[in-house]
């Protein structure tokens, strides 16, 4: 389980040059209202933020008045966060399409991993704004969300799509892990 390889070492290295921008990874803002009306309606007791970034998500939470959780922030340019941790639910906001494609079905499984009850992951589908400093787009994938979906579906049980601006976010749950 777990421990896998879901980012060279170059990446991660840009990754974290890029993210002392403060406005890179802002993302999970704008999804806090949406990810605490889920937690209420499902009764979440605890929430792994995958590519959790600076905690925005956290932040957001916390701004709403949604404190009474646990939170676990993962992010392979922030090591001090320690490895991806279980929970109710998993939320990978705006994160898979800066994956370095050759690393996607490892993440993929690490988010089937620590899925206990429901992921809410969102995607955008075209061209950020920012640019990594080697020159390349920070949307390293930038696909439909018919590309996506079948990526889901070998580990996820869709519950909900639903589009957004620039792009779709999903509620899944775990397939079975016999």
């Amino acid at each position: 389980m777990l421990n896998r390889l879901t980012i060279s070492d170059a990446y991660r290295a840009q990754q974290q040059d890029l993210h002392r921008n403060p406005d890179y990874g802002v993302a999970s803002l704008a999804y806090a209202s949406t990810v605490k009306a889920l937690m209420e309606q499902f009764g979440t007791k605890s929430v792994s933020d995958y590519g959790a970034g600076k905690c925005n998500l956290r932040r957001g939470l916390h701004e709403l008045g949604k404190t009474d959780f646990e939170y676990f922030p993962y992010d392979p340019a922030f090591p001090n966060y320690g490895e991806p941790k279980p929970a109710d639910l998993v939320c990978c906001i705006d994160v898979l399409e800066h994956i370095e494609t050759e690393f996607l079905d490892a993440v993929l499984l690490d988010l089937k991993d620590i899925t206990r009850d429901l992921g809410f992951f969102s995607v955008h589908t075209g061209r950020a704004a920012k640019h990594l400093p080697d020159g390349r787009n920070a949307h390293l994938i930038q696909r439909s969300s018919s590309w996506w979906l079948p990526k889901f579906c070998q580990h996820f049980e869709i519950a909900h799509l639903q589009g957004s601006q620039g792009g779709f976010w999903v509620l899944a749950e775990p397939r079975s892990r016999a």
